[in-house]
C-alpha cells in the first residue's frame, strides 16, 4: 500500500471490504478527525501519524492527555487491550501486523517534559500579536509603532519584558512619537500592556525568548528514512488556551513564511495534528479566525497538511472546515439539541453513499469504527464508508519518566534549546538609557547645586571684600587726617607766625590810629613805619 496510508477497511462489497487509503499526494489538503470522548479518535490519530512517519513524512502532534508519548515505544502483546488490537488487525486483513516504535522528539513550551520551544517577539510580529490579543485598530497601530521604533533604533524585542519596556517607553514619550509616527496615547498603550499581562500570566514568558526554534528541526528524518514525530506535551498547556492558540498559529505562520512553494508534492513535507482544536476558536476574535482560515488555505501549497482533532465537528468554523478534505468521523451521541445539530452537520459534509444512512450510522458506530471519506487521486472526495480503523503498532499509553529522559537524551536536537539565552535587548538597553538619563539628571542637579553654592559663597566673599575695602578706606582717611595735622615744630612756627602777625598788626593799627586821629608826632628812627614794619616781620621770622 505504498501509494497511500491504510486507514482501515470499509464496508464489504462483492469483492470484500473496501480499503480506505489516504492518498499521499492529497494528504496536504488537510483533514478532520472527530468523535465523542472514548470513541477511538486518539488511537486513529496515532495510527495515521506513525504511518506518515514510516513513509518518511515528519509529523507534529499535540499530546493533550499525555498518552500520545507512547508513540515513541513499540506496543506489547502484554499491554491492555493488546488482544483486541490483534483481532482487529486480523479482521481487516493486516497479515504483517507487528509492534514497532517510531523516532520521536519531545517538546514542551515549559521545558519540563521535552525541549523548550521559543520564539522572539520580533518573529511573532505586531500583526499576529494584535490578532491574538484581540486589539482594535487603534491599539494595533500603536503596537506597530512600538515595533517600528524598536527596529529603527536597533532595539531587539526578544521576550515579553522587552515588549513591556518598549511600550512603557512609548507611553513616556507619547508626544515625541506621535509627532513622528502618528497618534500614540497612554490609554492605548495601557490596554496593550493589560493584554500582555494576561498572556504572561498564562505562561507566555516561557514561549518568548531565545534560542528561537529553527522550524527545520521539525522536518527531520532518521537514518532509516523515517520522519520524526514531534510530540508537544500539551497537558499543562491546555490550561492556558490563549498561549496554546498563540503557539499553534505562530507555528503555522512560521512554516508558511519559511517553506518554499511546492504545490502538491508526491508526499507532504510535514503533517500537523492539532488535538482539542476547539481551543483555537473558543471565544476567538473574528480577526484571529480569519487569520487561521487564511493560513490553513495557503499553507497547503507549502506541502503542509493540517489535521484538526476535536470532539464535535461544529467546533470548527465553517470557513476552516471547508478546507478539510480528508475526514474521519467517529461516533457522536445525540443527547442534546446541539449534539443533534452536530450529527446533521457532520452527515451533510460527506459525499452521499446511497447504501448508508449517515445520520443513523454516526450514532451507532462502535469504538474503533468511523465514517471515512478521503480525497481521491483527482482531488474529489470519496464516497463515505463505514470503516473499521487499523490499529497502531506503537504503545497505547504514555512513556515513563525514565523512558522520556532517555529518548530526550538521544534526541537530534539535544542541548540545542535546553538552556535559555538572555542577551542584551530592548529591556536592558532602555533600562541603561533610563539609568544614564537619571545619572545625568542627578549630575546636572549636583552641578546646579554646586554652582548655586559657589555663587552664594562668591557673593559672601565679595561682600566681605567690600567691607574690608570700606574699613581700609576709613582707616586710610583717618591716617590721612592724622597725617594732615601739624607737628610740634609746625605748631611753634604757626604760633610764632601768629604772634608776629599780631604784633605787627597792633603796630600798624597804632600807627594808623595816630595818623588818622592825630596821635603823637614823635619821629621814629629807622625810616618810618614801612621800615619798622619790614624789620619787625623779618625779625620775627628769623628768631
Amino acid at each position: 500500500m505504498s501509494n497511500g496510508i491504510f486507514i482501515g477497511l470499509g464496508a464489504p462489497d462483492k469483492d470484500g471490504g473496501v480499503a480506505q487509503l489516504l492518498n499521499l499526494r492529497r494528504a496536504n489538503r488537510h483533514g478532520l478527525i472527530a468523535g465523542a470522548t472514548g470513541t477511538g479518535k486518539t488511537v486513529t490519530l496515532q495510527g495515521i501519524a506513525e504511518s506518515f512517519s514510516a513513509l518518511g513524512v515528519p509529523v507534529f502532534l499535540s499530546d493533550v492527555k499525555g498518552d500520545l508519548s507512547g508513540i515513541a515505544m513499540a506496543g506489547s502483546p502484554t499491554a491492555k487491550n493488546a488482544d483486541k488490537l490483534v483481532a482487529r488487525a486480523a479482521e481487516i486483513g493486516l497479515t504483517d501486523y507487528s509492534y514497532a516504535d517510531n523516532p520521536a522528539i519531545f517538546w514542551d513550551l515549559y521545558g519540563e517534559q521535552g525541549h523548550p520551544i521559543r520564539t522572539t517577539v520580533s518573529e511573532m510580529g505586531p500583526l499576529l500579536l494584535a490578532r491574538l490579543m484581540g486589539l482594535n485598530e487603534t491599539q494595533e497601530g500603536v503596537l506597530t509603532i512600538a515595533f517600528k521604533y524598536a527596529d529603527e533604533e536597533g532595539l531587539l524585542l526578544l521576550d515579553l519584558g522587552d515588549l513591556q519596556a518598549m511600550l512603557a517607553y512609548c507611553a513616556d514619550n507619547a508626544d515625541t512619537l506621535s509627532a513622528r509616527y502618528g497618534n500614540v496615547t497612554k490609554a492605548s498603550v495601557g490596554a496593550i500592556q493589560r493584554q500582555l499581562l494576561q498572556l504572561d500570566s498564562q505562561g507566555g514568558a516561557h514561549f518568548f525568548g531565545e534560542p528561537a526554534l529553527d522550524i527545520h528541526d521539525f522536518l527531520k528524518v532518521d537514518e532509516q528514512g523515517r520522519g520524526y514525530i514531534n510530540v508537544l506535551a500539551a497537558d499543562k498547556l491546555m490550561q492556558s488556551p490563549k498561549l496554546y492558540a498563540t503557539f499553534l498559529l505562530w507555528l503555522l505562520s512560521e512554516l508558511f513564511e519559511t517553506l518554499p512553494e511546492v504545490g502538491d508534492p508526491d508526499k507532504p513535507v510535514l503533517i500537523f495534528f492539532f488535538d482539542e482544536a476547539h481551543l483555537l476558536f473558543d471565544e476567538a476574535p473574528k480577526a484571529l479566525t480569519d487569520k487561521i482560515e487564511q493560513v490553513v488555505r495557503l499553507i497547503r501549497s507549502k506541502g503542509v497538511g493540517v489535521y484538526f482533532v476535536t470532539q464535535n465537528p461544529i467546533d470548527i468554523p465553517e470557513e476552516v472546515a471547508g478546507q478539510l478534505g480528508n475526514r474521519v468521523q467517529h461516533a457522536l451521541r445525540a443527547f442534546t439539541p446541539r449534539d443533534q445539530r452536530a450529527i446533521k452537520a457532520a452527515a451533510e459534509t460527506f459525499r452521499i453513499n446511497p447504501d448508508l444512512d449517515v445520520e443513523t450510522a454516526i450514532t451507532e458506530l462502535k469504538v474503533g469504527e468511523a465514517l471515512v471519506s478521503l480525497l481521491q487521486e483527482d482531488g474529489s472526495p470519496g464516497i463515505v464508508q463505514r470503516t473499521l480503523i487499523a490499529p497502531p503498532r506503537s504503545r497505547l499509553g504514555p512513556v515513563s519518566p525514565k523512558e522520556r529522559a532517555i529518548i530526550q537524551s538521544i534526541s537530534p536536537v539535544a542541548g540545542k534549546y535546553d538552556e535559555a539565552i538572555d542577551r542584551e535587548s530592548a529591556e536592558e538597553i532602555l533600562a541603561a538609557r533610563g539609568n544614564a538619563a537619571a545619572a545625568a539628571a542627578q549630575a546636572k542637579k549636583a552641578q546646579d547645586e554646586a554652582e548655586r553654592t559657589a555663587a552664594v559663597q562668591a557673593k559672601a566673599e565679595a561682600k566681605q571684600r567690600e567691607q574690608q575695602l570700606k574699613e581700609q578706606a576709613r582707616a586710610d582717611a583717618a591716617a590721612a587726617r592724622e597725617a594732615a595735622k601739624p607737628s610740634a615744630i609746625d605748631k611753634a612756627i604757626q604760633s610764632a607766625t601768629r604772634a608776629a602777625g599780631s604784633s605787627v598788626g597792633r603796630q600798624v593799627a597804632n600807627e594808623l590810629g595816630r595818623a588818622v586821629f592825630g596821635g603823637s608826632s614823635r619821629k621814629s628812627s629807622g625810616g618810618g613805619i614801612a621800615g619798622r614794619l619790614v624789620r619787625g616781620i623779618l625779625g620775627s621770622l628769623f628768631k
